[in-house]
């Protein structure tokens, strides 16, 4: 499970280009940090306030008083920022952030997203993720294909909806994909899954990109 939590986030990393400013949300979206590669400027943005996160902290490099959206702690760049949440949340409904990594419980083959919460079960609240989708240009989902063998992009969300019509690109295991006005279409596969696989593991029909190539890793 970890390993393909690792080849999702090393994969998500390669969307982004120098110089730019992007937010991660809680949990595998925080794993993106680790793996941005070292010859490029990307400044990742928490909405509590702090832009210029670096990898997950460990053992060796804790500060407790870095912490991400989540609670995680994680470490900073040299040229980290902290500010308060009016100013961060400003950032985002500006639209200056370039894009938004979020986690998923359901995608819709029309772009509708579902991820803050499942009926009946306790949680703290929306948190960032409406505005983010509200805000940011573009909105990439990280997720595993399935969960415990149920589909998690469908024709459409069974939960309640965080945003509508706001995914562009879906990342998981299996491989990348964009949605567009005709659907989801595959742009990328990894070499461990066909296009059968991926297909019965999806609750909507996919569409095949002509020009789709093998998923990259490294």
């Amino acid at each position: 499970m970890a390993d393909l939590k690792q080849r999702i986030a090393k994969r998500c990393a390669k969307e982004f280009k120098d110089g730019d400013f992007i937010n991660l949300g809680i949990g595998l979206p925080t794993m993106v940090a680790d793996y941005i590669p070292d010859d490029i400027a990307v400044t990742c943005h928490s909405e509590n306030g702090f832009a210029g996160i670096d990898a997950v902290a460990d053992e060796t490099n804790t500060d407790v008083d870095i912490i991400n959206s989540g609670g995680v702690y994680v470490t900073a760049l040299p040229r980290a920022k902290f500010f308060d949440t009016a100013e961060s949340f400003g950032l985002v409904r500006g639209g200056h952030v370039k894009a938004t990594v979020l986690g998923a419980m359901e995608v819709a083959e029309n772009g509708d997203l579902a991820n803050w919460i499942v009926p009946g079960k306790k949680v703290a609240g929306m948190g960032g993720a409406m505005d983010l989708c509200a805000g940011c240009p573009e909105v990439i989902i990280v997720m595993l294909h399935t969960q415990k063998g149920n589909h998690k992009i469908l024709e459409k969300c069974t939960l309640p909806l965080t945003a509508e019509k706001c995914v562009s690109k879906i990342i998981t295991e299996m491989g990348v994909m964009e949605v567009r006005e005709d659907g989801i279409w595959v742009t990328e596969l990894h070499p461990d899954y066909s296009r059968e696989d991926i297909q019965a593991a999806t609750g909507c029909k996919l569409h095949f990109d002509p020009e789709m190539k093998p998923m990259e890793e490294e």
